[in-house]
């Protein structure tokens, strides 16, 4: 029988999928764990030339020497926007195709034996994330840069259905399952009517999308408790006229995939002239070093850190420090909640767009199943319980379930 493979490419972590003799699916595990995170580190090495790592030899790279290294994060969460046509690093231009596909041949370096002949898919999302993002585009490249990395022939499944897929085979009955796959970027519902069989039969009823998940979550977080004491709702001056510091400087540095790009010489050069007459010019002086330190990775394991410790207490104390820059600031369940509100209310849209589109009432579904560690967060849950109720609600596979998911799709008849 043809191998069949699926490949899970995440905003915040990869993982690569077989299909075992058995027909169940299993995760190819990687040198550190089922999981790559979906990072690239780049370096001069001593001769000059350009080195790069990807996943925790990134991170591992990374720490050594933040001022001098690159940390390329959330690449996934570019592909629908038009307007990111390349960057450069140090010195050198890099399409966005060409960065997923130098991680995807780190990804798949220890499988290549076993891609060979397979019939491979990979994921994407029902809805890309952006506010103008292009789907068909973001489809595109994402197709490009698997080509650039010696896989020009996958075919792509929606991330929920695939998810579906792994939760069906735990089915014994005919059920109608509402699929929910919360990624780092995406949120996305899928609507699934399965047969057991034999022969097994998934039908798609409805499909909707949002993007919108853990890294909205993390930019409340950074926006509401870090980036107040690093200028952001201060003013400056300029011909004694007072003016707010600008807002944008702070949705950048609280978005992942966005804060490296401030270390450009320009927006350092803006902050540091907007800090000469600012209310408080330690603060911005202080976002300034800690955009050339290079401190967003620390900065982002402290902010996960406190947000999934929030999922099992009712306080938090974020912690952190560089420098002479610290915070250690309580956080209460409630007050996370209050702050992501909007997040959930689209969500909840989200889901009922998706029961909207299969043209079913919440009481016609049998089964919700979650998966992807934003599903962990006591309010998300919520959304689901108060629709369908708590007995209907399960979880699992919060990594990997995508990945062997789309493996079972490889090995469908088509």
């Amino acid at each position: 029988m043809r191998p069949a493979i699926g490949i899970d490419f995440g905003t915040t972590n990869s993982v690569v999928a077989r299909l075992r003799p058995d027909g169940s699916a299993e995760t190819l595990r990687q040198a550190t764990g089922d999981v790559l995170r979906s990072v690239l580190c780049f370096w001069a090495g001593g001769d000059g030339r350009l080195r790069h790592a990807a996943g925790a030899d990134a991170i591992e790279a990374y720490l050594e020497d933040p001022l001098e290294a690159r940390l390329i994060m959330s690449m996934k969460s570019y592909l629908a926007q038009r307007s990111f046509t390349e960057t450069r690093i140090l010195g050198r231009a890099f399409t966005l195709e060409a960065l997923v596909a130098l991680f995807l041949r780190e990804l798949l370096a220890p499988f290549r034996a076993e891609l060979e002949g397979a019939r491979i898919v990979v994921g994407r999302p029902v809805r890309f994330v952006g506010d103008a993002a292009d789907h068909a585009l973001a489809e595109q490249r994402l197709r490009a840069a698997f080509a650039a990395a010696g896989l020009p022939r996958v075919e792509v499944a929606l991330e929920p259905a695939a998810a579906g897929h792994r939760f069906a085979s735990t089915l014994d009955r005919a059920a109608t399952v509402l699929v929910a796959d919360f990624g780092g970027g995406t949120s996305d519902f899928s609507v699934l009517r399965f047969q057991p069989g034999p022969p097994r039969s998934v039908e798609a009823l409805g499909h909707a999308g949002v993007g919108i998940a853990g890294d909205a979550f993390d930019y409340r977080i950074i926006d509401r408790v870090v980036s107040p004491r690093l200028g952001k709702g201060d003013s400056y001056r300029v011909m004694g006229k007072e003016l707010p510091v600008p807002v944008g400087w702070y949705a950048s540095f609280a978005r992942w995939h966005l804060l490296s790009m401030m270390r450009a010489p320009r927006t350092l050069r803006d902050i540091a002239e907007v800090a000469r007459t600012a209310d408080h010019p330690d603060r911005l002086r202080q976002l300034v070093t800690l955009i050339e330190d290079e401190t967003g990775y620390a900065l982002y394991r402290a902010v996960s850190g406190v947000k999934a410790a929030l999922s099992e207490a009712e306080e938090a104390v974020l912690d952190f420090a560089h420098r002479d820059f610290a915070i250690a600031a309580p956080i209460t369940r409630a007050a996370f909640e209050g702050w992501i509100a909007p997040d959930l209310a689209r969500i909840g849209a989200a889901v009922d767009a998706a029961l909207a589109d299969a043209a079913l009432e919440p009481g016609q579904v049998d089964r919700v199943f979650l998966t992807g560690g934003t599903s962990l967060v006591p309010a998300v849950r919520r959304i689901f319980e108060d629709r369908f109720g708590a007995e209907r609600v399960v979880a699992g596979g919060a990594f990997v379930s995508v990945a062997e998911g789309l493996a079972l799709l490889a090995a469908e008849p088509g």
